[in-house]
Parts: structure tokens; C-alpha cells; sequence
């Protein structure tokens, strides 16, 4: 009652030979295999009348002029192979795992191919969901191929088994693309049942069933073009060199990965896509912003994107030593305990235009809260450290403490083990306090008050 087909077919040479043609001019590496499996509907329903003769034998007819055509491909950059079902077992009995690739991929084996569907008879019943299935095996493994899968079918799943489950299966986990779902003569009330398995094309007659393998081909063998806008806060398409991931939909699995980039027309420059892929997408800009899941439609020139509304932020320091070690800033969203960016001080980086809140580790810590607006720079800078060195009798426990009025605030603790200590810090007025590692009474304790300015050697004694 059905066809399984993973297919990428035509019944015109030209058009073959276009696609083909088309996939060289724009492949930049090496070109992908698209591996075609068949799973053709032998069930004893394919002996029913349709146009000229059963449907059997008009589908034998179609496929073998479609392979034919395959043929006077020259390096072909796809293979196929053929699973039935169906044909083994005569019903009554049902056996649901009548179900077999009689023809595996390889090269030259089209002949073979074309053979074996004459040899059909339809015989038995329709376990559609067990041929998906059996098909994950029919792969050989392959790190440059797609697999793609396309259902021709009269009727429904006659096992009790969940078609729709199984392609999600294959799906979710790479094996294979979308399937194509092709009906012969379906009934239109059993079509809605295949919309989850796959893409569905309504075949009612031998015009159709012809017109309908074009499209296939042309969505299997053609490249499609695509680009990504990223729109600013103008509505323009202006961002870019940003890294981008787009994944498969439904598998996860990553299909493109590169920077953004603005052709020589400065417009987002075009990428070839798979049409057979629903993508997502990432844009790593800071913080990251979601492409949604989207479809790539066959011969068309695909619009992808999300808006991207960014500002830059220039952190400084005047005056730093350059032997000084540059301070860093944590930047986070306000509210929000998430890390979005570390960046160092007398650099510039982008953001999304918005509120964030920067967490800068001097000594001591600063904390701000910026906005960051739509095209605008926003400019932050702090104060150059001073250079102070702690020196001490002899090694033991301290702390420095920032004096603010009648507010002290701690900034750090000393290294019980050195005597000589050396720090970059934020120019004001400070409070050492110390004891002797070898002294047992807390009225032992020290205390030194000293100033520190931007660019200057401080020494402390106690």
C-alpha cells in the first residue's frame, strides 16, 4: 500500500544533469553524497487500477524511466538503493516483517535496481512504520552523506504501528532527513495521517506522480541559496562578523557554523542550505539571540535572521603602568548571577543595547551599573592603580581595609607566608592591620593607616 522511498529522482535527464551541474558550481569543499533509499510498496493493494494500468505497474514503469534518467548522469554525487515490502508473504497470514533491502547502496547498481522492481508482485501487507525502522540499518556509515527518505504510498499503516514515531526516531537521531511522502491515489481522508512522517505530495494521476518527482529531485540534487540578516535597530541587515550556528531542528545536530559576514555589496552574504532541514540558529553575539526554527524552500533565495540591536563599550584605564597587569570587568545582566563576558580594561567589545552590570576586579572591587544604547558608544573608565608594598618583621596574619568616613570596608587579605607583599590599588585612604604569626594574644595586633594615588610606589612598614 505504499512506497518508502528515500529519493532524489527525475524523470527528465536535463533536469538531473542541471541539478547536478548546479550542486558543482557552488560547492566550495567537497560535495556532499545524497544517498537515495527506496522503499517501494509491493502489498497486495498495489494490484488495484489506476490510470493505465495497476499501480504497480504504473510504478514500475515511472521508476524505471526515473532511473534511467539517473543514468546519463555523469559523476553522479548521489546513490541509491531499494528496500520493499510487502512481497515476501501472501495475506492471510499477516506478517509484519515482510520487510527487506533487496538492493544495497554501491556504485553501478542502478541495473540491479531496475531489475528487481520489474521482479515485483505485490503480495502481502503494509508495515510501513517496521520499514522506516529497518532502513536505519541501510545507511553504512558516512561522514559526508545526507539520507533522505520519501514515502509513496495507496493506504496506511496495516500493522498497528506508529509511522509518524518511527521517522521521528530516525530523525532525532541523524540518520536521515525529513522523508518525502508520496500518495498514489490516496484517499484524501487517510492524507492527514501523514503529515507527521514526512513531507506530503499528493500523486492523483501519472502527470502528477511525474511532476511530483521533479520537485523531489529538484529539493534533493539543488542547492538552495539562503542568507542571514541580522537587523539593527533600523530595520537594516548592518551586523555582522559574529559567529553563527544553525542545527537541525529536529536531530540537534550542528549543520553550518560560521562568522557572519557582508559581501562586497555589504549585504549579508549567501550560503548554500540544505532545503530538506528545518534550522535554528544561535548568533553569538553578547548575550547570544536565537534564529527561530525556520524552513528552507527549494529554489528560492531564503530570508533568515533575527534582530540583533548592539552598542559597544569601551573600558579604560589612563594612565596605567604598562607593567601593570589591566584589570578585568565581569559583565552580567542586572539581577542576574549568569557570567555573560569577561573583559579587560583598554579594550572595546560589543553588547546587545541594554541594562548590564559590571563587576570590575581591582582592588578594591567596583561595581556599576551601564546602559548600553543602540548604535552608541558607552565609555567606562577607572582611575589608574597605585603600586603598594607591604613590608613586613616577620611573616603573619593581615588585612587591608579601604577607610571611607567612619565606614571601613575589607579588600583583601595578606599571605601569611611572605614578608614582602606587592599590590595594584585603587587610589583613597587604606588601614593595614597585622599580627605576628608567632604571637598568641590578640592584643598583639597592628594597625597603619596610608594613602594611595593613581601612578605612584607606596611602601608600608610595620
Amino acid at each position: 500500500m505504499k512506497f518508502i522511498l528515500f529519493i532524489a529522482t527525475t524523470l527528465f535527464t536535463h533536469s538531473v544533469i542541471l541539478c547536478q551541474t548546479r550542486l558543482t558550481e557552488q560547492s566550495d569543499g567537497p560535495e556532499k553524497i545524497s544517498r537515495i533509499l527506496f522503499v517501494l510498496d509491493a502489498s497486495n493493494s498495489m494490484y488495484g487500477r489506476w490510470e493505465n494500468g495497476t499501480k504497480m505497474e504504473v510504478a514500475q514503469r515511472l521508476m524505471t524511466e526515473m532511473i534511467d534518467s539517473l543514468s546519463d548522469v555523469e559523476n553522479p554525487n548521489f546513490e541509491l538503493a531499494l528496500r520493499v515490502y510487502g512481497h515476501q508473504k501472501p495475506v492471510p497470514p499477516q506478517d509484519c516483517n515482510d520487510t527487506k533491502l533487496e538492493v544495497a547502496f554501491g556504485p553501478n547498481n542502478l541495473s540491479r535496481i531496475k531489475q528487481k522492481i520489474r521482479e515485483l508482485r505485490p503480495l502481502g501487507t503494509t508495515p510501513i512504520a517496521r520499514s522506516i525502522l529497518s532502513s536505519r540499518g541501510d545507511f553504512p556509515k558516512c561522514e559526508n552523506c545526507r539520507n533522505i527518505i520519501v514515502l509513496i504510498t495507496d493506504g496506511v499503516e496495516a500493522c498497528d504501528e506508529d509511522p509518524c514515531a518511527a521517522s521521528k526516531i530516525l530523525q532525532k537521531k541523524g540518520i536521515t532527513l525529513k522523508p518525502f511522502v508520496i500518495g498514489i491515489g490516496l484517499d484524501p481522508e487517510l492524507v492527514k495521517s501523514f503529515d507527521c512522517v514526512g513531507s506530503y505530495y499528493d500523486a492523483k494521476n501519472e502527470v502528477a506522480f511525474k511532476k511530483v518527482l521533479g520537485v523531489i529531485l529538484t529539493q534533493v540534487l539543488d542547492n538552495t541559496t539562503a542568507q542571514v540578516n541580522l537587523i539593527d535597530n533600523q530595520g537594516l541587515a548592518s551586523e555582522s562578523n559574529l559567529p553563527v550556528i544553525l542545527r537541525n531542528t529536529e536531530s540537534d545536530i550542528v549543520e553550518e557554523l560560521f562568522i557572519h559576514t557582508l559581501n562586497y555589496k555589504n549585504l549579508p552574504d549567501t550560503l548554500s542550505l540544505d532545503p530538506l532541514i528545518q534550522y535554528k540558529g544561535l548568533v553569538y553575539s553578547i548575550p547570544p539571540v536565537a534564529i527561530d526554527s525556520t524552513y528552507i524552500y527549494a529554489g528560492k533565495h531564503n530570508q533568515v535572521g533575527t534582530r540583533v540591536i548592539m552598542g559597544q563599550l569601551n573600558l579604560s584605564i589612563p594612565g596605567a603602568k604598562p607593567s601593570q597587569t589591566k584589570p578585568i570587568a565581569l559583565i552580567r545582566r542586572p539581577g542576574e548571577t549568569q557570567i555573560l563576558n569577561v573583559q579587560i580594561f583598554n579594550t572595546s567589545n560589543r553588547y546587545l543595547s541594554g541594562a548590564y552590570q559590571l563587576d570590575i576586579l581591582t582592588l578594591p572591587r567596583y561595581s556599576e551599573k551601564i546602559e548600553i544604547k543602540p548604535g552608541r558608544i558607552h565609555n567606562y573608565s577607572i582611575p589608574a592603580p597605585g603600586d603598594v608594598t607591604i613590608q613586613l618583621k616577620t611573616n603573619g596574619y593581615g588585612a587591608i581595609f579601604e577607610i571611607d568616613g567612619e565606614k571601613l570596608t575589607w579588600v583583601t587579605n595578606l599571605d601569611d607566608k611572605l614578608t614582602r607583599q606587592r599590590y595594584a590599588i585603587q587610589p583613597g585612604q587604606y588601614m593595614l592591620v597585622y599580627r605576628s604569626g608567632s604571637s598568641q594574644q590578640t592584643s598583639y595586633s597592628k594597625t597603619k593607616k596610608f594613602n594611595v594615588s593613581s601612578g605612584t610606589s607606596t611602601l608600608v612598614r610595620l
